[in-house]
């Protein structure tokens, strides 16, 4: 799918001062996060789309179905499946769902049903005072990226980049949600599914700078971390494991996004870079008017002089087998062997 056209934390936290308006918000204190509250069999979830609506019904039942297996019970913000598009819901009632959704004793966890386009709208006008109250699991990926660097940022809150509700749950999936949100042993060792087509490994990994690092997660799609670039919101990479991820983006775009951050500095500045599987990223044959290198050629130039450990492939972000991750924890990572290793719990009990 392209985007493109588809468009145990503290009251010191909550003590700290606080400006609803983004540009004023307070950063929480480096180093110190909320980590909220593991799933059970039986808890219930609320349902959001802040991004792109969900209206078709057979959509909502295969929602049903995901949160069905995993024996949580589904409860739905009033606004998520108005109309068929971001465009038919106001901010004000996407943030109603937001917010409502933290607020709701009954609700342990807020997941968003789909990505598609619209979240980078919210970031003004989101109570991070209120999310970091009411902590809870926060999940999504894609578009959700914009709403997961500023959550983490404004509001200390431990979120997860991981399967939207309409994603395809494969048994990799499957496993690897569950050992995120139902446990508080650490992920520890994550890497790709050991499988194969014929000869071909079918989620190769490449190493692209060897050496290990250290450091709190951070990242997301790179189109939306890009578009954060000298906002409030922008991303903070220094000493942390950079993810990049994306989908449908050719070469010469990655490149673009690339060096932005490049220029910025946040390359630079991570302990060390995963850059993930990108479906639909290479031109496969197809001549370009744009640009002739392929994705792995862009990231190897990119990558060059970026003195930190670096490797390609893992299915995080957009593939059907889909690493669940908790961002702003510790972790370490292993170009050489293209391992990652999450070393700390990103719930509580």
């Amino acid at each position: 799918m392209n985007r493109r056209n588809f468009i145990a934390a503290s009251a010191a936290i909550a003590a700290l001062p606080y400006v609803k308006n983004s540009g004023n918000a307070k950063e929480s204190p480096k180093n110190l996060f909320i980590k909220p509250k593991m799933l059970n069999p039986g808890d219930t979830i609320g349902i959001i789309a802040p991004g792109s609506a969900v209206s078709d019904p057979d959509d909502l039942a295969k929602a049903r179905e995901a949160l069905d297996y995993f024996g949580l019970k589904m409860k739905i913000a009033k606004n998520a499946v108005k109309g068929s598009g971001y465009r038919t819901r106001t901010i004000e009632e996407r943030l109603e769902d937001l917010h409502s959704m933290f607020l709701d004793n009954e609700v342990k966890g807020v997941f968003c049903i789909r990505g598609g386009y619209g979240s980078i709208q919210l970031l003004d006008k989101i109570d991070y005072k209120l999310i970091r109250n009411n902590p809870k699991i926060f999940l999504g990926y894609s578009d959700i990226t914009a709403m997961h660097l500023a959550i983490n940022k404004l509001s200390g809150l431990v979120t997860f980049h991981g399967p939207l509700l309409l994603s395809a749950f494969s048994g990799f999936t499957v496993n690897n949600f569950k050992r995120a949100l139902f446990s508080p042993e650490p992920l520890m060792e994550l890497k790709n599914p050991d499988s194969k087509s014929s000869i071909r490994t079918i989620h190769p990994l490449r190493t692209i700078n060897p050496g290990k690092a250290s450091g709190r997660l951070t990242g997301g799609n790179l189109s939306m971390i890009a578009s954060l670039m000298g906002t409030p919101y922008e991303i903070e990479t220094k000493g942390k494991i950079l993810l990049l991820e994306d989908v449908g983006e050719e070469p010469y775009r990655i490149d673009r996004m690339l060096y932005q951050l490049k220029h910025a500095k946040k390359l630079q500045e991570a302990a060390g870079i995963i850059f993930g599987e990108c479906s639909e990223c290479n031109l496969e044959g197809k001549a370009s008017k744009t640009w002739d290198d392929s994705l792995g050629e862009v990231l190897n130039k990119v990558f060059a002089d970026i003195k930190v450990p670096v490797f390609f492939g893992l299915t995080f972000g957009h593939t059907a087998d889909q690493l669940t991750l908790p961002f702003s924890v510790e972790s370490e990572m292993d170009a050489d062997a293209c391992i990652l290793k999450i070393t700390e719990s990103g719930v509580i009990v």
